[in-house]
């Protein structure tokens, strides 16, 4: 029986033969970046890259998919290694800084982007790669209470203002919120080509799409 039994009766074979072999790359491997990436790998993707230069430190454990064991190794490394012994899938976790000087190197195999970085220069660099060569990019991204998930075309890059501070609240349920949201939006747009924009609240439990 295969690992993806269930999924694959709720998404049927053909989705799941495009799942399996659509590359994409994920930028940022953090709260929001990690549990897309084992969403995805759970979910039946087999050619996902990762691209993180952080390191694992103990205010992760909450909130991201690591052990106490991981704290000061890689994050793109120790997901990699995780998801291989988990379910086999294979991830190229790439330990690097991505900026403009470097996205052609970084995302040129992707077909698409899923951007989770928590600092606005790389959020433009991957934004700008990603209108340069057509490639289809999915933005999601946390403040407080509220988050978004929202394609290349709309996504305006947030101010540099208090840009990429760890010390800030997070709800471990806004996160997997958003994470399920994003993965289905990314599912979606393989299937069907459909680029749908949302947005999450926590406290009134709400996903609504975001018509722009």
């Amino acid at each position: 029986m295969s690992i993806f039994f269930h999924e694959q009766l709720y998404r049927s074979n053909a989705v799941m033969k495009k799942l399996k072999d659509y590359p994409v790359t994920i930028c940022g491997a953090g709260a929001l970046g990690a549990n897309i990436a084992e969403n995805l790998a759970r979910s039946g993707f087999d050619k996902l890259t990762v691209i993180d230069r952080d390191r694992i430190e103990e205010r992760n454990l909450s909130t991201q998919p690591y052990y106490r064991s991981d704290v000061g190794a890689f994050k793109a490394k120790i997901l990699a290694n995780n998801l291989y012994r988990a379910i086999g899938t294979k991830i190229d976790g790439k330990t690097k800084e991505l900026t403009p000087a470097n996205t052609n190197q970084l995302l040129k195999d992707s077909q698409l982007i899923i951007d989770a970085f928590d600092n606005s220069i790389a959020r433009q660099a991957v934004k700008d790669y990603a209108e340069k060569f057509n490639i289809p990019c999915l933005h999601a991204g946390l403040s407080a209470d509220y988050a978004e998930v929202i394609w290349n075309d709309v996504y305006r890059v947030p101010s540099d203002v208090n840009d990429d501070i760890c010390d800030y609240p997070l709800a471990r349920n806004l996160v997997m919120l958003t994470v399920a949201v994003a993965c289905e939006a990314a599912i979606s747009f393989i299937a069907t080509a459909e680029q749908r924009n949302f947005t999450i609240t926590l406290k009134d439990m709400t996903v609504q799409a975001l018509v722009l």
